[in-house]
Order: C-alpha cells, then structure tokens, then sequence
C-alpha cells in the first residue's frame, strides 16, 4: 500500500513536515509493510517558508530591511534548490510587525519586500515564489518598487516619500536598469481577486483593517486611480488589490503570475507526482471546518487525490462548525486527533499532538489496511 501524506501546519503545535512525520508513524504501526511519502503542504501564507525549505531542501536566510513604518525589521526567507527564493511578503511589511495605535496606510511601506528581493538575487535567486497575504500597507507596491530600483517622481522630479497617500501626485515614473532584474520570474500566491481600486478595492475592503477611517480609504482609492493612470496596465484584474495593491505592482511591472495558493504550492512540491499511484492519501489541518471546504490547502490535496483515484483521510486537531462539507469537496473521512478532554496548552504541545496524531492515524489505518 502508497501512502501519500501532505498535512497542513497545526498553527501553535505542529510544522507540516512534524505532522507527516507523526501519521507515517502511525501508519506504519498499523501497517508496517506500506510505503509513506511524505510531502510539505502550505498555503502561500504563513508558515509557508518553513514549510519548503524543510520539504525541498533549502536554507533559511535572515535579512534586516525597512519595515512597514519605516523602522529595521528582521525578516526571514528561504532558498530552495534551483535558485527558487520563497518569501512571504507578511515579514517585511506584515500587520503584526506594527502596534495597533501605529497603523497607517497612508505612509505604511512595501520597501522591506523590495528588499529580500534584491537580497536573494544577490544570492543567485532567479524563480521567486512571494505569498502576499497579512500586509500593512496600501501603497500600490510603490515601496518594493522603489527598492528594486524605479523611480516615483512628483511634478517637480522628486522621489515621492512612503506610503500610498504620496501617490496622488505622482507624475512620472523612470524604470529601473533592466539588469537588475534581467531573467528573473516571479510566481505570487494571492488568494484574493480584489481589482485595485473601486468599492471591492485594495484601500475599502482592506484599509479599515490597517486603520483606515472613511476618509482615508476614499483619499488612497483616488491616489491609486491616478497611480494607475500613470503606470499604465490594468487596475481590474483579479488579485490587483491584494496587500494592499502589491499584486497590481508584481503584475504590471515584473510581469508576475498570479496564483491560487494552494495551487502554487502543490505544483512547486509536485505533490501529484507522488500522488500517482497512491492508495491513500492523509492530509489535515489544525482546525477543520466549514471554511476548509472553500479550497483550503486539504481541499486542493483531496481534488489531485481524487484525480488518480486514491482515497483521501484528514486529520485535525479539532473540528469546527460545517466540517461535513469537507466530505463533499473530497475528503472521504475526517478524523480529530484530540483523545481526552485537555486545556489548550496541553493541545497544543508539541510532543503530545504528535502522539495523538500517530495514535489515531494508527486506528483509522488498522481498518483502512484490513
């Protein structure tokens, strides 16, 4: 019997690869004969470079670049092989790197992004694989652009300062030496397909968030307008108002491929390769629910399953209200993990959710493997 195992984190407790580990065990103890792949599963948010570099091989790296409020940040990336850099754009310019009290889109920056950029081509990355998702910015990707070497001049030739309220006046844009950048592609996991501006845009569906006042949003939704008025490109493509107009930024001037997470992730993995000919594949997260239906990483694994006809278990720490629909989007059995009624620091730790995954990954393939 194959097994193919790809298990998202369990936020708190477990790693992705640290829960495959933990049901191989368990299928293994009921089944010692089978043969258990096991592959990283992410979503292009967080956890997401943890995730690959320890799945595929690659390397941590650990840069210090321009948060969101202009303040060093300590941002981490990974290297795979190939010369693929993963990043999410969360640890530059992410939401919890600024207090509360402190947001503001209008002057929050993407610069930091721009700059794990260069420092990874520094370091021979050619692929680059960016989640976008957890900013604190509503700038358009003017700051990442700025790092990477455009120039955002206002009618009288100077470089517009941070932040997406600046972008009201801008007048002309210089383009960076095409070397910097010369053979370089990007891939963005972007899970949104917000246009740029409008009612269903990047600055009113999420500036509020970011601490954007009624006023704020309709100041940011005109800056970006006219942004896009100078820059060219279309403002009204699916993802274009994802991290706060960052997707419009990747789009129009890197000529980045925007796609579904879980879909970016699963083909860089190549789960499917290790899917075909699979009997079962186990995959999970720490909380299924109604919303893991609605294409969660589980739900892109059970769909590739299902198309070479394995038969697809999940395991979760807990379950939630409307699991039942994950039985419709694919997974044929779902299983908690939990064996007695315990605090949520007992849970959560590390050694016991692994235990208590191993064990009951073991009674499920004890009648799967009969």
């Amino acid at each position: 019997m194959k097994v193919v195992i790809a298990i998202d984190s369990f936020k708190g407790s477990l790693s992705s690869l640290e829960a495959g580990e933990a049901a191989a065990a368990g299928v293994k103890k009921a089944c010692p004969g089978a043969e258990c792949v096991v592959r990283p599963l992410a979503d292009g948010g967080e956890g997401t470079v943890d995730a690959l570099v320890a799945g595929m091989g690659g390397e941590l790296r650990n840069v210090v670049v321009t948060g969101p409020m202009g303040e060093p940040a300590s941002a981490k990336y990974g290297m795979l092989p190939g010369g693929v850099a993963v990043m999410e754009m969360a640890q530059a310019s992410g939401l919890t790197l600024v207090p509360r009290d402190r947001r503001d889109p209008r002057v929050a920056t993407t610069r930091g992004v721009g700059e794990m950029i260069l420092d990874a081509a520094s370091h021979g990355a050619t692929r680059f694989i960016v989640g976008i998702g957890g900013s604190a910015t509503n700038d358009g990707g003017a700051g990442m652009l700025q790092a990477l070497g455009w120039r955002l001049l206002d009618g009288s030739g100077r470089d517009l300062p941070p932040g997406g309220a600046a972008l009201s006046r801008l007048a002309r844009i210089v383009s960076l030496d095409a070397a910097t950048l010369s053979g370089v592609s990007f891939r963005i996991a972007c899970d949104v397909t917000n246009p740029l501006c409008g009612d269903n845009g990047a600055s009113a569906v999420y500036g509020p968030q970011k601490g954007a006042t009624p006023d704020i949003v309709r100041e940011l939704d005109a800056a970006f307008a006219h942004f896009a008025s100078v820059a060219g490109g279309e403002p009204d493509f699916p993802g274009a108002g994802a991290a706060g107009g960052l997707g419009y930024a990747f789009k129009t001037f890197l000529g980045a491929e925007l796609v579904p997470g879980v879909d970016l992730i699963l083909g860089e993995t190549r789960l499917e390769d290790a899917v075909r000919g699979a009997d079962v594949v186990i995959t999970g997260e720490g909380r299924l629910d109604g919303q893991t239906a609605m294409g969660k990483a589980p739900i892109g694994v059970a769909k590739l399953a299902k198309c070479h006809g394995a038969k697809v278990v999940a395991f979760a720490g807990c379950l939630g209200d409307g699991v039942e629909a994950v039985n419709v989007a694919g997974i044929d059995a779902y299983f908690p993990i939990l064996r007695k009624i315990v605090t949520l620091d007992e849970a959560l730790d590390c050694r016991a959710a692994a235990a208590n995954l191993t064990a009951t990954v073991e009674q499920a393939f004890r009648l799967i493997g009969a």
